[in-house]
Formats: structure tokens, C-alpha cells, sequence
């Protein structure tokens, strides 16, 4: 099944200039998802946890998680985890951003694999790997739906295996 019909292009979205990659015509089509979900897991090793970052990191997360039969660890923005939390703050395009995961969440050497929906230039991933080594675990792979090519994403976790299931370029509108 080839999911690239899946990925629409909207243009102008979240700011004029900028070219989204929206993936909600991959959740509308349950084959599809399905489908991506399984490749996925099939591009590692099973691991002891999956961390899904916020948002759409939960909806691959949640789907490897039940494949692999093994915990989820939601990394959230600042505020959204009741608890104990470790942070990482880091930048972005413009400004800056926090992620938290519970404190309690992954022991030390414990396995992980991180998930996002979209690597662009990796800034996100990059924090929860930070979070994940703040409590001593192992972030073994990081898996992405999309790639977004000449962003630097990939580089930026060169020290980390990095798995995607479409390579896509940027495109302007």
C-alpha cells in the first residue's frame, strides 16, 4: 500500500509561506493507518516502552505500544503531566518550548523507542531523547511517519538510529 496519498500538502498552514504536511487523510482511512502502524514495528526491535510525543506522536505511540504489548510514555508540554515531572526546555524557529515526561515513567538502561508523526529539523525528538536520558533509559530508535528532507531532522540525531516510512521534500506554496 503506498501511503503518500495519505499526506495532503496545505498550503499557507499554520502562517503564510509555509507548506503543512497533514496527515489526518492517514487517520480518516483505518487500512492505511493500520498499515503505517505495522511498518513501523517492523522497523525495530521490540522495546520495553514507547515515548510518543505530543500530539500526534500519541496516535503512532498508542498503535506500536498495543503491537509490542509494552507501556506508553506521553512526552508533554510544559503543565499537561499531574506529578512528578523531568523537563527539557529547547528551541525553536522562534522562541522556545518545554517537554516533560513523569519522573517515574522509564528506569535506568530500560529500553525505548521514541515516536513523532513528522522529523523536520528534530529539535522535538532531540528534547525527548534528553528527557529519556534525564531518568537513565536507552532511547534505541526514534520513528517517524513523515521526513521532511533538507531540514537537517536526520543529522541533528545522527547518534541515534532514525526510522521514517516516506521521505518527503519541503515544498513552498
Amino acid at each position: 500500500m503506498d501511503l503518500r496519498p495519505f499526506v495532503r500538502d496545505v498550503p499557507d498552514f499554520p502562517r503564510k509561506g509555509v507548506v503543512f504536511k497533514d496527515i489526518t487523510p492517514l487517520l480518516a482511512h483505518p487500512r492505511a493507518l493500520a498499515e503505517s502502524v505495522r511498518r513501523l514495528a517492523g522497523r525495530v526491535l521490540r522495546p520495553e516502552a514507547v515515548v510518543a510525543i505530543e500530539s500526534r506522536g500519541f496516535v503512532f505511540g498508542t498503535g506500536l505500544a498495543l503491537e509490542w504489548g509494552v507501556p506508553l510514555v506521553p512526552a508533554r508540554k510544559f503543565g499537561k503531566l499531574p506529578g512528578r515531572t523531568v523537563r527539557e526546555v529547547y528551541s525553536l524557529e522562534y522562541g522556545e518550548d518545554t517537554l516533560e515526561i513523569h519522573a517515574d515513567a522509564l528506569r535506568p538502561g530500560q529500553p525505548v523507542v521514541i515516536v513523532d508523526d513528522v522529523l523536520a529539523t528534530g529539535g522535538t525528538a532531540a528534547a525527548t531523547v534528553r528527557l529519556v536520558e534525564q531518568l537513565e533509559a536507552k532511547a534505541m530508535a526514534l520513528l517517524f511517519l513523515v521526513e521532511l528532507l533538507g531540514l537537517g531532522g536526520r543529522e541533528r540525531l545522527a547518534s541515534y538510529p532514525v526510522e521514517v516510512l516516506l521521505e518527503l521534500p519541503v515544498t513552498t506554496p
